[in-house]
């Protein structure tokens, strides 16, 4: 019976192909548009813990100010060397600290110009970092001391060196004249898009003294040494901090060190609230492909009005009628979410693609997405079933 009411209903759709598809293509274009934001944000998120996954889990960052949705505070005083040393001296378990100035300046070679982030901080910088160096050296002595030297991300070799080697050759920061003494290994994008390798380390007072003109630092960054605890160096700094900043007992601090488990949390948090959001905007096109299939389906009755009286007459039951139609309407919407699923991951795959993060398919919310559109074509095709069911064969047949 109910092979043959699939039947019926597979000629009644197959009958108006264009109609039809008009009529599914909201379902399929809600349905994709879901998978498509999922996906990609499932990307996006896997991308973000992989990039903060490379800086390692021993790794805390210390900054002024409290940070967070409407904490940023942009009257808390920066560090001092002083506060670098302190932490150094003073807190036990430390593979690394660096202390970093950050600028935005123009770097010149020649007739080539490029503008890029210019970095002030120490050797230790790259050991927090997790850097490596695929050609020159690091700083000495001498050029941690204010000696001018640079080090250079792989995008700044390739726009400005071409395919020279750029070591030993002289970049022009601002009016610094700074010699290459290596270039770093590349990294590629950061998960928010960020090039990692658009950037020039120089020692932190040379950026003190010829580009931020400050004696203070922006931030530090600190490593904690293989097998100590994080949540351990950080209360450790807290307290120290506390102390050389003078905050009262009871006081808020003035300053933020937040490790990577946190700054993961926070950044895959957000992703996926953002993933979310846009998931469910992207439902509300399923509920308009329902309405649109209800329409049809309610045009679809009245013409056929003929047809269901004489069904009727000849004995059809009302169940037998309302199910014709219900099966027509789900019909119609599973093939609109079967070709929206299909739709949503092809677009994904091309997105994704081009942004260069992972392709994570969730099966859950294709299965969702799936019966989902399964649901809509029953309850949408409901009530235009219901209304032909309840057809009185005699009012039916005088229809014209």
């Amino acid at each position: 019976m109910l092979f043959e009411t699939m039947k019926l209903a597979w000629r009644a759709i197959t009958r108006n192909m264009l109609r039809s598809f008009l009529t599914v293509l909201g379902v399929v274009i809600g349905v994709a548009a879901v998978i498509a934001m999922v996906t990609v944000g499932n990307g996006t998120t896997a991308k973000v813990r992989e990039e903060l996954s490379r800086l390692g889990t021993n790794t805390l960052f210390v900054r002024p100010g409290q940070w967070g949705p409407g904490r940023a505070s942009v009257e808390a005083k920066r560090f001092t060397e002083s506060d670098v040393v302190a932490i150094q001296e003073q807190i036990s378990g430390l593979r690394a600290v660096a202390p970093i100035n950050r600028s935005t300046q123009t770097a010149v070679v020649g007739g080539q110009n490029r503008s890029t982030s210019i970095i002030g901080s120490t050797n230790d910088y790259l050991l927090s970092q997790d850097w490596t160096l695929a050609n020159g050296r690091s700083f000495t002595s001498a050029e941690e001391r204010g000696q001018a030297a640079c080090i250079i991300g792989d995008t700044i070799r390739r726009e400005l060196f071409g395919s020279g080697n750029p070591v030993g050759q002289v970049v022009r920061i601002g009016t610094v004249a700074c010699p290459v003494i290596g270039v770093l290994a590349a990294k590629g994008q950061s998960g928010m898009g960020d090039d990692q390798d658009d950037a020039i380390i120089m020692p932190l007072k040379l950026h003190q003294r010829r580009i931020g003109g400050t004696t203070t630092i922006s931030s530090i960054t600190l490593s904690a040494a293989d097998g100590v605890s994080t949540a351990k160096v950080q209360a450790q700094v807290e307290t120290l901090l506390r102390e050389r900043r003078r905050i009262a007992f009871g006081k808020e601090d003035d300053f933020s060190v937040s490790d990577m488990t946190q700054i993961a949390s926070a950044m895959t948090g957000t992703t996926a609230l953002l993933t979310g959001l846009l998931g469910s905007v992207a439902a509300v096109s399923l509920l308009v492909g329902g309405i649109g299939i209800m329409n049809i389906m309610l045009v679809s009755v009245t013409e056929r009005t003929r047809e269901i009286g004489i069904r009727l007459a000849i004995g059809a039951l009302e169940g037998q009628v309302l199910r014709q139609f219900l099966v027509e309407a789900v019909m119609l919407s599973l093939f609109g979410g079967i070709s929206g699923i299909l739709l949503g991951l092809g677009l994904a795959y091309g997105v994704v693609s081009l942004l260069r993060v992972p392709f994570v398919v969730n099966p859950t919310i294709i299965t969702i997405a799936f019966v989902f559109s399964a649901v809509i074509g029953m309850i949408f095709g409901y009530f235009p079933a219901r209304r032909a069911a309840m057809m009185k064969p005699i009012d039916a047949l005088r229809h014209e």
